[in-house]
């Protein structure tokens, strides 16, 4: 009773890196020790298929648990204190960059190729992510939208280091998907984000493995150059979406506050990242 216990208070903890964007639910899950469990049973869904069920039941409903818990706190913050949270959460993505940078260097040296990787990536990324409602139009919060944010939150499990609720931010599904999981919406937000998220799972979990195995430092630059785009892109006003910053009527203590919580973000994100590290 007790494990069953534990593993739904680490379901709880995981859901924090669907919802939170700057943490991965990947890093969590590594964390506390599940990351290597979870890829293998994805990656091998025959293999003792109902001893690893029955192990993730509690994981499962914990996630759900979580998600309904800090949604609405989430979405208030959000409403009232828009520039201070985002820079939060920006230092805290800015805190767990020196360890993804360490990662990429874990199986190969850092050559020229892993740079244009990097930089054609950031590039590349940040032009499409702040152009993206010039090149998709405006991206509305339905079913199948919600499929695909399942899918990038299913592949902020598989990578560890990647946060997807900040590239949420930028399409602006962010805050429809934490009033739908507010209201507890099961078939509108639930159901297409559990789709996407089991599908991409199934999908790419083998893939990844795989990747990570062979081409692990191109692989993680990869992330690198889409992290920091997509982090910086968080707090620079983009007035072709409407779920974009906006500084409009800050004032000085709102600065303050912004610069003072983006120092803590970046010493909670190490901190994170050290945890990580010392549990891997």
């Amino acid at each position: 009773m007790i494990s069953w216990l534990t593993r739904l208070i680490k379901g709880v903890i995981i859901a924090l890196g669907f919802i939170l964007p700057g943490v991965s639910g990947g890093v969590l899950a590594s964390i506390l020790g599940l990351y290597e469990r979870i890829i293998s049973f994805l990656a091998h869904l025959s293999k003792d298929f109902v001893k690893n069920v029955l192990f993730f039941i509690p994981v499962g409903i914990g996630g759900i648990l979580g998600i309904a818990l800090f949604s609405a706190p989430l979405e208030y913050l959000l409403e009232h204190y828009q520039v201070p949270v985002l820079w939060t959460f920006t230092g805290t993505i800015v805190g767990t960059l020196p360890s993804l940078f360490s990662e990429s260097t874990q199986k190969s040296r850092r050559d020229s190729k892993d740079w244009i990787w990097l930089l054609g990536t950031f590039i590349i990324s940040g032009l499409l992510l702040f152009f993206l409602n010039d090149l998709v139009g405006t991206i509305p919060a339905n079913f199948v939208s919600f499929i695909l944010a399942g899918a990038l939150i299913a592949l902020g499990v598989l990578v560890p280091g990647l946060s997807p609720s900040n590239l949420l931010l930028i399409m602006g599904l962010y805050a429809p998907m934490l009033t739908g999981f507010k209201n507890l919406d099961l078939v509108g937000v639930f159901l297409p984000i559990a789709i996407g998220g089991a599908t991409t799972m199934l999908l790419f979990s083998k893939a990844m493995d795989y990747a990570l195995n062979h081409y692990h430092s191109r692989v993680y630059h990869f992330i690198l150059g889409l992290v920091i785009s997509s982090t910086l892109l968080i707090i620079i006003p983009n007035p072709r979406n409407t779920e974009s910053i906006s500084y409009a009527g800050s004032s000085f203590t709102t600065f303050l506050m912004a610069a003072l919580l983006f120092i803590a973000g970046i010493t909670l994100g190490a901190w994170m990242s050290k945890l990580e590290e010392k549990y891997k």
